[in-house]
């Protein structure tokens, strides 16, 4: 039986009806990841991403990054501060917005298209990773990370779609099609992994947004 990648208890496999893939549920902190056997190679990854054609000159998309930042980022931090975008893609739309249009000094990285890792030894004000931790294999290594490289008051905002906790919805969700995301959370699963590592979650819509600080 697998232990959960976050909490460390048992999981429960769960097998899609159709397709046979396996999947490990955790009853205790609600954390479901993908089994490893049925991940895909880099170069597959890498793939899925290419197909993605963003841009800040799209008015959709920038709409849909500035959902996240109205209710997850500019409530809970100022303007004109120190930032750094986890995941930023092959267009960080959310890292330009942030610099061109807030006065944020914004570092990148994307394990594909930015991989210099600019933030070591850094700090900063604002840490934002949006529709990446679903593709993380080991969260907790990621979100001690995202901690280290917080302000003593800085924070921490993640946008990663949450699953029902309802199997059968899990089978139908598009969230699973995409061959990449390995990594299923509720706001349970941010709590636990706040609490493990020393967060504070200071905010969810229960849909898709997380917001934390270091806890005091």
């Amino acid at each position: 039986m697998l232990k959960c990648k976050i909490c460390g208890a048992n999981t429960k496999i769960m097998q899609h009806p159709k397709l046979g893939e396996l999947y490990h549920f955790c009853e205790k902190c609600e954390f479901i990841s993908k089994d490893e056997n049925e991940f895909i190679s880099l170069e597959d990854e890498l793939k899925i991403y290419n197909k993605h054609h963003n841009s800040i000159e799209d008015p959709k998309y920038v709409a849909y990054f500035y959902k996240f930042l109205n209710e997850a980022v500019f409530k809970y931090t100022s303007e004109g501060k120190t930032g750094f975008d986890f995941g930023s893609g092959p267009s960080p739309v959310l890292a330009e917005l942030l610099s061109r249009d807030h006065g944020y000094a914004m570092d990148i990285y994307d394990k594909f298209y930015s991989p210099s890792k600019i933030y070591k030894n850094k700090k900063y004000d604002l840490v934002t990773s949006t529709e990446v931790v679903e593709h993380l294999d080991n969260p907790i290594l990621y979100f001690k990370i995202f901690k280290e490289l917080l302000n003593e008051q800085g924070t921490l905002s993640v946008m990663t779609l949450f699953h029902k906790c309802d199997e059968e919805h899990f089978w139908t969700w598009n969230y699973i099609r995409d061959k990449s995301h390995i990594s299923f959370y509720t706001p349970k699963t941010m709590q636990t992994i706040a609490q493990m590592i020393g967060l504070n979650m200071i905010f969810t819509n229960h849909v898709r947004y997380t917001t934390f600080r270091i806890d005091k």
